[in-house]
């Protein structure tokens, strides 16, 4: 059966940046990634690529940031002030850590860290990047 929009799958995949970095595999963790086609739970450009596909078909492609999520977000620096955060914090830049906000729970990374203040930058951490995948079909049902 070919892969259609609305259909559940599971699949196996590696993902890695254009410079050949694997930031995902789906084999590592020993499980594969199940999901309904089309219904929003996969980034648009994944869910797409996978219609067509068979159950044991592989397919390679690449995902601009537009079809993955999204463009870096300049507006998504946030400025915060380091009494936010215990007085014992080890900040280092580029490390992640995880908070609760107005919005809800969030995820950033620290990119700056200033006196008085930590700027963190709360786009996604794969914003901004093209994606390479490789996905295997395991299973495919309505």
């Amino acid at each position: 059966m070919k892969v259609t929009s609305g259909h559940n799958v599971s699949v196996h995949y590696v993902g890695t940046f254009t410079d050949g970095t694997e930031f995902d595999n789906s084999h590592t963790r020993g499980e594969t990634v199940s999901f309904k086609v089309g219904s929003g739970q996969m980034i648009p450009g994944f869910s797409n690529a996978v219609v067509g596909m068979t159950a044991g078909e592989t397919k390679t492609f690449m995902l601009t940031p537009e079809q993955g999520y999204g463009p870096r977000n300049e507006a998504a620096l946030q400025t915060v002030p380091r009494s936010a955060f215990s007085q014992d914090f080890e900040f280092e830049i580029g490390g992640t850590i995880q908070g609760n906000g107005p919005s809800g729970q969030f995820l950033a990374k620290i990119q700056e860290v200033q006196e008085n203040q930590i700027v963190l930058d709360m786009n996604h951490p794969l914003a901004g990047h093209e994606l390479n995948f490789e996905v295997e079909v395991v299973s495919v049902s309505e």
